[in-house]
């Protein structure tokens, strides 16, 4: 396929990562214009992305060098159809999540507004970086770009979540480390950091220990950034202490990105066969991720605290993700990639409703939730609409990857997965329903003074900042349902590589 250059790819990274380092200036000549300009970042990155998936779609791959040097010497931004569909929905999302933050950091985060925009914007140059970079050395950068501002949107909560924030900080140094020290091995094999130019000198070097080390590393580190069960520790108190805006664009994002670099590791940098034949890395990813969706599940239903519970529920869904890609071939990972964008936008809008009840009622325990649908209809409705899209229910985001990974379960002959997904899937009817039925059903718990302002009722729609996000989200996960055909055969059945089964 014909590549093209464009600097397309860099202008979404630099808009934001740039654009971060502008607002304390801004911030201390006149603080009302932080915000703005963050949305006019956040709003040109998603142009650079719609402008790159235009180019992909018609022409093929874009790339850029980095000071006019040529790769391997050159650091390179390359994307193809599957990194356009990514910059896609972390631009989207990302934008949205902005729009949503103001009113919520305003009483979660008063007076620290100009310091969480600043370190939102780095956020999120770091995670188009991840998905643009074609250099190991860079991707690393990145990452840590992305860990390190993930933490400290955490710990400004404060109280609980400075805790959360310094296990997050444990764990994710030590998948950096590994990640890190993967990448020394396989320099000192192949004498460069280029994705395509270490991809074409692998193959003759499979027999190497460096090499099956640096492999072994790459898929722990990342197994770490994207909370692969049993190496999720960091997740649930991350999610659930972090301010509602934030756990909303986490859950959304960090993992996801990592799951997308694990796979351009996998599938490559590495040969497809590798991971299946020499380094059984795919088998142990496909156990660990139907493990991840069972236990995963379960430790939800336990849950009487709503965002505790979402936190759960992602250690599951990246279970589904985690399955696609070990399955190897191309129904799995069409699964895997299409879960990736569906669980993104599902979860993203799940956690911007519990931010908008948190917003309103101060409530996060389930029991405190009672006729909450009466007083705030289109965060229920919202909630509920990206609650069934998980679920699986059609024609929601959640039920088409859920079926391609059925399909490739069923090519690979492993019935067992196939059971695993499905039981997965009742218990996530389990503990939703929970929640939506205390939401309709069960009665009012007790009024009182709201959280968000002196005289409002206790329970009452979030303001409109906050909920048009929610529903455009909701929205999403049934369009992302309807026209999954397009986006399978249009971004993610391009990129599957040939070495997988059709």
């Amino acid at each position: 396929m014909n590549t093209h250059q464009s600097a397309a790819p860099f202008l979404i990274v630099a808009a934001p990562l740039l654009t971060s380092f502008v607002l304390p200036l801004l911030a201390s000549w006149r603080q009302w214009t932080v915000f703005p300009v963050t949305i006019a970042a956040l709003v040109g990155s998603c142009a650079a992305a719609v402008a790159t998936a235009r180019a992909v779609l018609a022409e093929g791959p874009v790339h850029y060098y980095l000071g006019g040097w040529m790769p391997p010497w050159g650091i390179e931004f390359r994307i193809d159809s599957l990194g356009a569909l990514m910059v896609l929905l972390l631009s989207g999302i990302t934008l949205l999540v902005a729009v949503y933050s103001r009113r919520s950091i305003l009483q979660e985060l008063p007076g620290r507004e100009a310091p969480f925009y600043c370190v939102y914007l780095l956020l999120v140059g770091g995670l188009h970086g991840i998905v643009a970079t074609a250099d190991l050395f860079n991707m690393y950068v990145f990452l840590e770009i992305t860990s390190l501002t993930s933490y400290t949107l955490v710990a400004l909560a404060g109280g609980a979540a400075l805790v959360s924030a310094f296990r997050y900080v444990i764990l994710g140094t030590v998948g950096a480390a590994f990640y890190l020290l993967a990448v020394g091995y396989l320099y000192s094999m192949t004498g460069t950091l280029n994705m395509a130019d270490m991809a074409g000198l692998l193959p003759s070097l499979y027999d190497s220990n460096a090499v099956r080390v640096g492999f072994a590393f790459l898929v722990i580190g990342l197994g770490i950034k994207m909370a692969l069960f049993p190496l999720h520790a960091w997740l649930p108190g991350a999610y659930a202490e972090a301010p509602s805006a934030v756990s909303a664009l986490i859950a959304a994002t960090t993992t996801k990105v990592a799951a997308f670099a694990l796979i351009r590791m996998l599938f490559f940098v590495f040969e497809p066969r590798f991971s299946i034949e020499v380094i059984p890395a795919a088998e142990l990813l496909a156990w660990a991720g139907a493990s991840a969706m069972i236990l995963g599940s379960v430790m939800a239903i336990a849950q009487s605290d709503l965002k505790r519970m979402l936190a759960y529920s992602s250690v599951a869904q990246i279970g589904y993700i985690a399955l696609g890609v070990g399955l190897a071939n191309a129904d799995g990972l069409t699964g895997g990639l299409l879960h990736i964008v569906n669980h993104a936008v599902m979860k993203c809008c799940l956690f911007l409703a519990v931010g908008a009840i948190v917003y309103r009622t101060g409530a996060r325990d389930i029991a405190s939730l009672g006729q909450l649908a009466v007083h705030m209809p289109w965060t229920t409705g919202a909630f509920t609409v990206a609650a069934f899209a998980m679920v699986g229910i059609p024609p929601g985001a959640g039920f088409f990857s859920k079926l391609y990974l059925i399909l490739g379960a069923i090519e690979a002959g492993r019935w067992l997965f196939v059971a695993a997904i499905l039981l997965s899937s009742i218990l996530a009817v389990a503990y939703f329903v929970k929640v939506i039925r205390q939401m309709y059903f069960s009665a009012a718990a007790a009024d009182g003074a709201s959280p968000a302002g002196a005289g409002e009722p206790r329970r009452h729609e979030a303001p409109a900042a906050m909920v048009v996000p929610m529903v455009i989200l909701a929205a999403c996960t049934v369009l992302l349902g309807l026209f999954n055909g397009q986006i399978v055969s249009r971004f993610i059945a391009p990129g599957i590589p040939a070495g997988l089964t059709p």
